[in-house]
């Protein structure tokens, strides 16, 4: 916990000051009951039901005005609070790798199955669109709140060849910044493009982004999954610093086999390998995480710390009124047991 105005934290000496006035008030009152044999009779006979509720009040009232010090100085802390995301892209292979049977019933289907209960834990408000790359990448459902077209979208997947990673995740910036000149062909075929290097001018009518620090986008993110490593388009790396360039953070899954494993299908065979040191640097460029699925039980789980990553994010912030409130409540609480015990206010 840090504080904004941590040199009024020095009234908290005031305290050790208030329990030796009320220790010293406690021992006068004695003091003035034994003069009196009556009054020191009925002391006696109440000191053993009622000794320890008499301090129980003050004892709260001194946490109370501990607490609305400590709120004074301004306390900061680190707390899990709701995101404020709005949209988040789902990239997801479906190159001819992901018919591979290795995660029941087959990596795909897997996915296809982790990604629709990822949807289901997801907030209403948060959009959500889809992108579908192989040896290309496009978007087969633009962002929406609709669970039931990203379902359906989800379901229509069909399988191509090669595996065009970097070109998942510009297709996703581009749906996510639609205003930005961001275009996946003079990425993949020619220079940077116009706009897409966000120090270069933009096209007339295009917005300019300017460059902000990686993962500082709290509005939008990418989650990136693939079994494979690429094959064409554009490089993921480069992909990914245009992603950190605005912002975005680009969350990778793998599945699969690491060691690599030989497919057939329709007369030709292939061998694919996980790219895990390429997906690390993804999120690592972009301040996300990766995560590693090799069960389809396994990509159930990562969805789902996904979704809680998505939604419920750390961040520091003022806690001035949690501990204010605190301190209000204990010093009603010690009033109202004041007056409950013994008809007076402390």
């Amino acid at each position: 916990m840090t504080f904004i105005w941590p040199e009024l934290l020095w009234l908290l000496l005031v305290l050790p000051a208030l329990v030796l006035l009320y220790l010293w008030l406690m021992k006068r009152k004695k003091q003035v009951a034994i003069r009196y044999a009556s009054l020191a009779m009925v002391s006696q006979a109440m000191a053993g039901r009622s000794l320890w509720r008499r301090h129980i009040p003050p004892a709260l009232f001194l946490l109370a005005l501990a607490a609305l010090l400590v709120a004074s100085a301004r306390p900061f802390a680190t707390i899990r609070l709701p995101s404020q995301q709005e949209t988040i892209m789902l990239a997801m292979d479906v190159s001819g790798s992901m018919r591979a049977t290795d995660v029941e019933p087959n990596r795909l289907v897997a996915a296809q199955n982790a990604a629709k209960a990822f949807l289901a834990e997801l907030p209403r408000h948060v959009k959500v669109g889809i992108v579908a790359f192989a040896g290309t990448a496009s978007v087969v459902q633009p962002a929406t709140l609709s669970r039931e077209d990203l379902v359906a979208a989800i379901d229509k997947f069909q399988m191509q060849r090669g595996t065009a990673i970097g070109n998942g995740i510009v297709m996703s910036l581009a749906e996510l910044f639609p205003d930005a000149d961001i275009d996946l062909a003079k990425m993949q075929y020619g220079s940077r493009p116009q706009g897409s290097s966000l120090d270069d001018k933009a096209k007339p009518g295009k917005k300019v982004y300017e460059p902000v620090a990686p993962g500082s986008n709290g509005a939008a993110a990418v989650i990136l999954l693939t079994d494979g490593q690429r094959t064409t388009g554009v490089e993921p790396l480069e992909a990914a610093k245009l992603a950190a360039d605005y912002g975005v953070k680009v969350y990778t899954v793998g599945v699969g086999t690491v060691t690599g494993e030989t497919i057939g299908f329709e007369g030709w065979s292939m061998r694919v390998r996980l790219d895990e040191e390429t997906l690390k640097a993804i999120a690592a460029k972009t301040q996300a995480e990766y995560f590693y699925a090799g069960t389809a039980q396994d990509l159930k789980k990562v969805y789902t710390a996904l979704s809680s990553k998505l939604t419920l994010q750390k961040k520091e912030t003022e806690i001035s009124g949690l501990v204010a409130l605190l301190g209000a409540f204990l010093a009603l609480l010690s009033a109202g047991l004041s007056v409950l015990w013994f008809n007076r206010l402390l």
